[in-house]
């Protein structure tokens, strides 16, 4: 009996040293502001072109001309294909034309690092314009040959859209031959 007393006073004593330390709450940092509409879309634009590179630079050479069906793009094309189309948006923020048509050709685009470094370039191009033009340059209204014209903000968001979608196919290339796309590998 004096063993059972002396015990639950032990837990008792544990309990009341112990409550206070639970109950304390830990002070946390207040959250950062959000960013401003141009730093929002560098986030994104930079996310997109992170998985992207990633990819590139991952998936193995000899697996590059890699197609999930006869008439789908390759994946040394497909990624040749989104990287291009980055410029849609770059190069209209320009006042410029885009330079390269929807498949641009691989005449100096064959090897796995010269499409890496191509995919690379048309990422840094694209952030570099997004920080130079700001949140009043990003609001700029353009002609892209539509039937309205269209804010530089909207351009780089579709074309993030569309990096997004392809970003997705290509986790196929990866799944169809066995292997983990890098973002969905455990982090270290």
């Amino acid at each position: 009996m004096k063993k059972l007393a002396l015990s639950a006073a032990i837990l008792l004593a544990a309990a009341c040293v112990a409550l206070p330390i639970v109950g304390q709450e830990t002070k946390k940092a207040p959250p950062k502001p959000a960013p401003g509409p141009s730093e929002a879309v560098l986030e994104q634009w930079n996310d997109v072109g992170r998985k992207l590179i990633a990819m590139a630079e991952d998936f193995p050479e000899d697996k590059y001309e890699y197609k999930p069906a006869p008439e789908s793009r390759s994946f040394g094309a497909m990624m040749l294909h989104v990287s291009a189309s980055m410029y849609f948006f770059t190069d209209f923020a320009l006042g410029q034309k885009p330079r390269y048509p929807d498949d641009p050709k691989r005449d100096n685009l064959k090897t796995k690092a010269q499409i890496v470094a191509f995919v690379k370039q048309c990422v840094a191009d694209g952030a570099d314009i997004i920080k130079k033009k700001g949140d009043q340059g990003l609001n700029e209204a353009v002609d892209a040959g539509d039937s309205h014209l269209w804010r530089l903000y909207d351009l780089a968001y579709g074309l993030i859209e569309h990096s997004g979608e392809h970003y997705g196919a290509l986790v196929v290339y990866y799944r169809n031959n066995g292997m983990v796309p890098p973002e969905s590998r455990p982090k270290k």
